[in-house]
């Protein structure tokens, strides 16, 4: 090393070091950007570049050409726009839900409770879970002949086909998002929770401040930029949802419970002829969604970080 240094200088040494991992950003990163942007501008079933035609904006056009984007039977590509309201559905529901108990829960774990090591774990579990053992068995219970059914059953209310139903098969798949994720948001938030000075809460005991007022003017502002963290990151990992509903539904019945990046894989891979350069003009337009998430939340963290 000491020769290398000498051979290219000590502010030259420095490449040495990050050349391994640039290597790898740009072949596993950067190189797959470009592919996809390649594809999404040609055109065919070949996966070649050099076969496939150029085509421009085609792709793109194809997606957006609707009469009445609320409608998606009005769209050229119905099913894309279908998959966009169910993920938009899914995103508002899911968000909403998962960040208010995740709220809720770590603010209940931040208190001085019996065995609260233990509920901490027990709430962070599910996130240790693989994403399609979580479907698996949620799938086992919510069967016709599955456990819940089985429970209905022997109370007399008699079961339900839940993954039947559109409807119920949509719901169950936001509560299972929800149980699956939510404990790491809530470690997310009890972290912030515990960042919070206690000083503060002892201040506002002594002025006899009511709980209400203790959460809404202290624990809400000082938890504002951890709030935002886990909004950002709750919004983009329901974007990318897929394996865990996939696995839970398989996007049925029907196109209930099929959401943007399962139209992506099903146009790319699993269709018949495979479209890849519609899908990669799909997960191009998600990716935008996904900047300008980050954008925001980068935005809104300098503006609050400058008062």
């Amino acid at each position: 090393m000491l020769a290398l240094q000498r051979m290219l200088g000590i502010h030259r040494l420095a490449w040495v070091f990050l050349l391994p991992n640039l290597l790898l950003f740009g072949l596993f990163a950067f190189l797959p950007v470009i592919l996809n942007v390649a594809y999404a501008t040609t055109g065919g079933a070949n996966v070649l570049l050099a076969d496939r035609p150029y085509v421009g904006a085609e792709n793109f056009g194809f997606l957006t050409d609707c009469a009445n984007y609320l409608d998606p039977n009005s769209c050229r590509e119905d099913k894309f726009w279908r998959a966009v309201w169910n993920t938009l559905w899914f995103v508002t529901l899911q968000v909403g839900i998962m960040v208010g108990f995740s709220l809720l829960t770590a603010i209940v774990l931040n208190r001085e409770i019996r065995a609260r090591g233990f509920f901490r774990a027990v709430f962070f579990f599910p996130v240790l879970l693989s994403p399609v053992v979580v479907a698996l068995i949620w799938k086992w219970i919510l069967q016709r002949e599955g456990v819940l059914n089985a429970f209905l059953d022997w109370t007399g209310v008699g079961g339900y086909n839940w993954m039947v139903d559109a409807d119920w098969a949509f719901g169950w798949s936001v509560f299972l998002s929800v149980w699956a994720h939510m404990g790491f948001y809530t470690l997310i938030l009890l972290a912030g929770l515990q960042a919070i000075p206690r000083d503060v809460y002892e201040a506002a005991t002594m002025d006899r401040a009511s709980p209400w007022r203790v959460f809404r003017r202290i624990t809400l502002p000082l938890l504002s930029p951890t709030m935002l963290v886990v909004l950002v990151l709750a919004l983009i990992k329901g974007v990318q949802t897929f394996d865990e509903v996939y696995a839970f539904t398989g996007g049925g019945p029907g196109t209930a419970t099929t959401f943007i990046i399962q139209y992506i894989y099903e146009e790319g891979f699993a269709g018949a002829p495979r479209l890849f350069g519609l899908a990669a003009a799909a997960s191009l337009m998600v990716a935008g969604v996904l900047v300008v998430l980050t954008l925001v939340q980068l935005w809104v963290s300098r503006r609050s970080a400058n008062g």
